[in-house]
């Protein structure tokens, strides 16, 4: 008899273990189940927030760049167009993609990386907007880099819009202007030429040109920026030969100083 009692306590013992048994793997499989629910959750809301964070630093359009306040943060994708100058490690560039131009002024910059924007080079640029006397510009640059990817802007024709409010539309694009007419600038003793240096005659060789030309009755002054053109180049060249009455085609970039004030790159005496 206490054998058989001993023999079934022994079984009922097994059962509660086995019993157990189960009850425990229940438990770790739902603490299991638990802590893969978290690590899911967790990493969705990871890349809930990379998007997010990706998101906000987003490539402006130019649009969306031309709608932004003065002073507000801006970040855009352009290709350089032109290098005006580099010192200190700031470079001055005027860049354009295909809806819009932008000139970036005074962007930290090693001058390894300023020998790498060769005219095509695609670059993100985070900073502010600012504007100079009537220029919009990117300055205070935080950060920018070089990426993948080739533009080479076409020479926009504008010569019929000079005088119109669409012509700001166009600012610091690559653009052009035909058939023009140079006219009398007074230098500093009072004669009458085809070009100053500096833009009141006071400077010399190897400052800004400053020109007029006119078209229907209108004249505007453009300028050869000697920092983007200096006096080694063609067109700061081809300036000091024109001769007044000359009918002249050119290209630059649209500038604007208290007005259009284009950075000219190109000039040809027309036929």
């Amino acid at each position: 008899m206490k054998k058989l009692l001993v023999l079934m306590l022994t079984l009922s013992l097994t059962v509660a273990m086995v019993g157990c048994g189960h009850a425990d793997d229940a438990n770790a499989n739902d603490s299991n189940a638990a802590q893969e629910s978290t690590v899911e959750s967790s990493v969705e809301e990871s890349a809930d927030a990379s998007s997010e964070e990706a998101d906000a630093v987003k490539a402006m359009t130019h649009d969306e760049y031309i709608a932004a306040a003065i002073d507000d943060a801006v970040v855009v994708e352009t290709y350089v167009q032109a290098k005006q100058s580099w010192w200190e490690d700031k470079a001055t560039i005027y860049t354009q993609a295909e809806d819009g131009a932008y000139f970036i002024y005074n962007m930290p910059c090693s001058k390894e990386d300023y020998d790498k924007l060769t005219v095509g080079t695609k670059i993100r640029v985070s900073g502010y907007k600012a504007e100079f006397s009537g220029e919009i510009e990117i300055a205070d640059v935080t950060s920018f880099e070089i990426l993948e990817g080739n533009y080479v802007a076409e020479a926009l024709d504008v010569t019929a819009l000079l005088g119109t409010d669409e012509l700001i539309n166009h600012q610091n694009e690559l653009v052009s202007f035909k058939g023009m007419t140079v006219e009398a600038s007074t230098d500093a003793e009072g004669n009458e030429v085809a070009y100053l240096y500096k833009w009141n005659g006071s400077g010399q060789d190897g400052d800004d040109l400053y020109f007029n030309v006119s078209l229907n009755g209108q004249t505007y002054t453009f300028t050869v920026e000697s920092y983007l053109c200096d006096n080694t180049t063609d067109v700061y060249s081809a300036v000091k030969n024109l001769k007044i009455g000359d009918k002249i085609d050119m290209e630059g970039f649209l500038y604007w100083y208290e007005g259009v004030n284009p950075h000219i790159t190109s000039v040809t005496v027309a036929n």
